[in-house]
């Protein structure tokens, strides 16, 4: 006997076990996709991370770099003003007993003469600076010299006796260098060095 038609409830069945099963491959076709491009988004982020990181340090050492070099300028500019104040330069502003009240940091002081302040023009500071070294020289006062004076209670026998020795002077002399002129090199580095020489 051939059978020519599979029976209704045969056919009921058959649909109903595929249903489910289709209806499951349906709901997946998208998944894969949407992990790729969650994967994607989390490499960028990484990647975006690493490449600030990288920028950052790349300022951080050429900020570095910029303060060496003004650092270097800076202490260029204290050699140049030890030297003027041996070779006996006159453009010394006065500090001491009877003159103005200077500021810690001449550069930054209102009463400062735009005279005083001395451009160093022998130094040759390079093509990656910003400048030439300036500096400041005041004189501070004549004070006893701790290195020479045996005055009362600089020596074992002033300190025990009594006993009065020679006093000695010196002019002490106060040297503010700077990297460069800030109104000139813009957002770069500044240093300022300060010196006492003894004279």
């Amino acid at each position: 006997m051939r059978v020519t038609s599979i029976p209704r409830d045969i056919q009921a069945v058959r649909q109903r076990v595929a249903a489910p099963a289709a209806s499951a491959h349906a709901r997946q076709r998208g998944v894969a996709l949407a992990v790729a491009l969650i994967l994607l988004i989390l490499v960028t982020l990484i990647g975006l991370a690493a490449v600030r990181g990288v920028t950052t340090q790349q300022k951080m050492t050429a900020n570095f770099y910029d303060r060496e070099l003004a650092f270097q300028n800076a202490e260029a500019g204290l050699a140049a003003a030890a030297q003027a104040l041996a070779a006996g330069t006159t453009n010394i502003r006065n500090c001491g007993q009877g003159g103005d009240a200077c500021r810690a940091n001449p550069f930054e002081d209102p009463n400062l003469a735009a005279s005083s302040i001395q451009t160093v023009s022998s130094y040759t500071a390079g093509n990656n600076t910003t400048g030439q070294p300036q500096f400041v020289i005041e004189n501070m006062g004549t004070y006893a010299d701790p290195n020479s004076s045996t005055g009362f209670g600089q020596s074992a026998n002033g300190a025990q006796y009594g006993a009065q020795g020679v006093t000695t002077t010196a002019i002490f002399y106060r040297i503010t260098a700077r990297s460069g002129n800030p109104s000139q090199i813009g957002d770069r580095a500044v240093v300022t060095l300060q010196a006492m020489y003894k004279q």
